[in-house]
């Protein structure tokens, strides 16, 4: 299995010019998952869109953390149930 391609929360921080207590939080809260290496931490690649997506609500929209966590929760939710709408669509041959 290939290794995720990452990229260390330090440098992740000063590119979208960020705090890095900040994406500890949203590790913290289960929002992303950091990899640790010794003292230092890596976010994958592929967790950077919803890094983005967070920076975005957080520092553009002003919303906490717990108010991001409650947004991610319902948008799982909500392709969860698009999905499930799909599935059923399909099984009576729409």
């Amino acid at each position: 299995m290939e290794e995720a391609k990452q990229i260390s929360v330090e440098q992740c921080c000063i590119y979208y010019q960020i705090e890095t207590s900040f994406v500890q939080q949203l590790d913290d809260h289960g929002l992303i998952e950091l990899k640790r290496a010794g003292k230092k931490a890596f976010i994958t690649y592929e967790q950077l869109s919803d890094l983005e997506k967070f920076i975005r609500m957080h520092y553009d929209m002003e919303i906490n953390l717990e108010g991001i966590e409650a947004i991610t929760h319902l948008l799982n939710q909500m392709q969860r149930l698009q999905q499930e709408i799909k599935r059923l669509e399909n099984e009576l041959g729409r």
